[in-house]
């Protein structure tokens, strides 16, 4: 199945959680912070403005930085995504 959002719409994979903290304690399931770092392997074609669709900032393969509480979690096929508005990205990483 392939996901598609509409408008300014974003879907996201999230990347993996850290099974280590920095000086080398290894994390139990139910510690892990979940990150705020994820892949976007899905953009919609972008909000209406005015008549005119207004361009996406991001686009498929970048890596982003977004909300804490942002976006919808779905599951599809055993991996799960997060649906989320382009407005709830706060950076792109570089």
């Amino acid at each position: 199945m392939k996901l598609h959002p509409l408008g300014d719409r974003v879907v996201l994979k999230r990347e993996a959680a850290e099974e280590k903290t920095a000086s080398g304690i290894i994390l139990a399931g139910s510690a892990k912070e979940q990150p705020q770092l994820a892949e976007v392997v899905a953009v919609g074609p972008g909000a209406y403005a005015d008549g005119k669709r207004l361009p996406m900032d991001v686009k498929v393969g970048d890596k982003v930085f977004y909300s804490k509480y942002g976006g919808s979690e779905i599951k599809i096929d055993g991996v799960e995504y997060i649906v989320l508005g382009q407005s709830e990205i706060m950076a792109i990483v570089k």
